[in-house]
């Protein structure tokens, strides 16, 4: 389907040589300030023809420029849909004049075919990279709400080119940014891996041919709880957002496979108390989420993108008639796309952190309308979470000691007090 999210919910629209692609967005909280300018910069990053990237990326250029239709007034967010819209401009349906007849080999022409019987044949319609606009479009809203509410940080790198990887000791997931990522045309943050990775992508270009390549990716400041066990599990829907993205072939979080490998006594991450009182894990390999929900750890994951498919590179295949063929395909087509994938890596990830987060933020709002005394734990910081004592999701403190001991002392005489104001009421209601 076209739709993604539940209470942050976006249905993407267009195809590749249509008139243009955009997206509906609804559950965009109101008052919240927004301007095309602010949902431009990731498309800008996402858009071919960037300057300077010719060399590793597609000859289509576009401007991507993103028109917003509805759901905002004197520059707020008013709560209702938000439409926007970005006009395609740079088409040349007919360089797939031969390959309406011919599906191209690892792409969506023969699916896509098969499943409709009928399909977008100049570009790859709906199978294209272009539908991808309406995500990056709803996810830099996203990225907007969780930056500003929850302080949340998202930023992805590419870690892999063909078979050359950045070393993991060359990453500091505390600090990266995006500003560093953004310095090489790669999208690679360690300048001379960058430069092979460049050449490597060259080298494939030169030969008519295409190289896939890795993306890493790490959310910070995540708030504790965000998951819904057992089917919607946060790795499970980040997994979900991620293999929809065109041309991804894998998805693993923390240890991934190589987790796979270890021990338990390696792969346990231990608790402590951080200098802030904050309890926080020695290691992370599970990647920051345990049981499914997040622990308030950094989310680190990465994504495997397949070569792309569309090459000039000669080829023995058949036509839709199942006659022998050669294809030598036409077109401007990415040589490696993970350079490009950033945004939207990004801006999905952000789409899936924006939904969990007002999911979390419903139920305790719900959680918060409920007497306090229903339960003692619900008083006390280490066993609520991230669900304070006055409902709001607000990250509770993690305390230890003398500290501990006296929040603990604090929330009894509150329960005491308001104990004995429900005496005096049925004490008042027997009378």
């Amino acid at each position: 389907m076209s739709s993604f999210g539940t209470f942050f919910r976006v249905t993407t629209f267009g195809e590749s040589h249509c008139a243009g692609v955009g997206c509906i967005v609804d559950g965009v909280p109101p008052r919240m300030q927004l301007s095309e300018a602010d949902v431009q910069v990731q498309l800008s990053r996402r858009r071919p023809g960037q300057a300077g990237a010719g060399s590793i990326s597609t000859g289509r250029n576009e401007e991507d420029a993103v028109q917003i239709l509805s759901g905002t007034e004197k520059g707020f967010t008013l709560g209702t849909p938000i439409g926007m819209f970005v006009r395609n401009k740079d088409m040349r349906p007919h360089d797939y004049g031969e390959m309406s007849q011919i599906p191209r080999p690892s792409h969506a022409d023969f699916t896509y075919q098969m499943k409709y019987g009928f399909r977008a044949a100049s570009g790859g319609g709906r199978s294209s990279a272009r539908e991808t606009i309406g995500r990056v479009a709803a996810g830099a809203i996203a990225e907007k709400f969780l930056k500003e509410r929850y302080g949340v940080e998202i930023v992805s790198w590419v870690s892999g080119v063909g078979d050359i990887f950045l070393p993991d000791d060359k990453v500091d997931l505390a600090n990266i940014s995006r500003e560093q990522v953004d310095q090489h045309m790669v999208r690679c943050p360690c300048l001379e891996t960058a430069e092979k990775m460049t050449e490597c992508i060259k080298a494939a270009r030169a030969d008519e041919d295409s190289v896939g390549g890795v993306v890493s990716c790490v959310i910070r400041n995540v708030p504790i709880g965000l998951g819904e066990p057992c089917f919607d599990k946060l790795e499970a829907v980040l997994a979900h957002a991620m293999m929809s993205i065109p041309a991804t072939k894998g998805f693993e979080i923390g240890s991934g496979f190589a987790g796979a490998r270890m021990r338990g006594s390696q792969h346990n991450d231990m608790f402590s108390i951080d200098a802030q009182g904050k309890m926080v894990t020695e290691t992370n390999y599970s990647g920051g989420i345990q049981g499914g929900i997040s622990n308030g750890m950094p989310i680190v994951f990465r994504m495997a993108f397949k070569p792309p498919a569309t090459i000039g590179k000669a080829q023995n295949t058949a036509d839709f008639t199942g006659s022998s063929t050669v294809l030598e395909a036409k077109g401007r087509h990415d040589p490696c796309v993970v350079p490009r994938a950033i945004p939207i890596v990004e801006t999905m990830a952000a789409l899936v952190i924006a939904d969990m987060c007002l999911m979390q933020e419903a139920r305790v709002s719900s959680a918060a309308r409920l007497p306090a005394e229903v339960s003692p734990y619900f008083c006390d910081p280490s066993m609520s979470g991230d669900v304070s004592y006055n409902g709001t999701f607000s990250g509770w403190p993690n305390l230890s000691g003398e500290s501990r001991k006296s929040e603990l002392t604090k929330r009894k005489n509150e329960l005491e007090e308001k104990l004995k104001q429900l005496n005096l009421q049925l004490d008042e209601a027997d009378k």
